[in-house]
This record gives C-alpha cells, structure tokens and sequence, in this order.
C-alpha cells in the first residue's frame, strides 16, 4: 500500500471521526433544551446519526484490511517466488536492525558510565 493512500484512509478516518464528535456535540447540545416529542426527535436524529458514523467506518475498516490482505498476499507471491531473495532480504534486515540495537546498547552503556564515574 502506498503512502499516499495510507495518509488518504488516515484522513478519511480523521474526518469521519470529526465529523461524527461534530454531530454529537451539536444534537446533544439541542437535546439540553429540549422536552417532550422534540426530544424524542432529537434522540432519533443522534441514533440515526450514529448508525450512519458507524457504517461509515465499518466501511474504512474493511477497506483497510482488504488492502493489508493485498499486500499479505503480495508478500507471499513474492516470497513463494524469489525464495532466496526473501532470506537475503530478510538477513539484511536483520543484520541492521542488530547493528543499531548493539550501537544503542554501547552507547547507554558509556553514557551510564560516565554518569556514575563523575558522580563518584
């Protein structure tokens, strides 16, 4: 999935999620002044209203994990394709990702050093 449509689903459901506390705010808002049938109404409106907000966003939501299964599926055609790659690729990462970890761990050790060798 591409970072454009990451932020384009992110800001979908950034609106949606303003939109629907926007809503709320202003029918409960309505709802404070109102008795009898106009309550009544009022309420229905803020069902009615929530309804829609939570079929909207079940609707975001399964668009968001049938990409992520796309790209699961991706993944694994790649991977069933170009084995070898994968493990290369899957290595590399690896080998990084312990690079850093032992770079961050060296030097919280030489700073924890010095700290308590100045405090002494």
């Amino acid at each position: 999935m591409s970072t454009l449509h990451k932020q384009v689903s992110r800001e979908k459901l950034h609106q949606e999620f303003d939109t629907i506390v926007a809503d709320t705010e202003t029918l409960l808002a309505s709802m404070a002044n109102a008795t009898g049938d106009k309550a009544l109404a009022l309420r229905a409106d803020v069902e009615k209203g929530l309804a829609s907000a939570r079929d909207r966003l079940t609707g975001l939501r399964k668009a968001s994990v049938a990409q992520a299964s796309q790209a699961i599926h991706a993944t694994d055609d790649y991977v069933h394709a170009h084995p070898w790659r994968a493990v290369g690729i899957v290595a590399g990462v690896g080998a990084l990702a312990g690079l850093v970890t032992g770079l961050m761990v060296n030097r919280r050790g030489h700073a924890n050093g010095a700290a308590s060798t100045s405090v002494r």
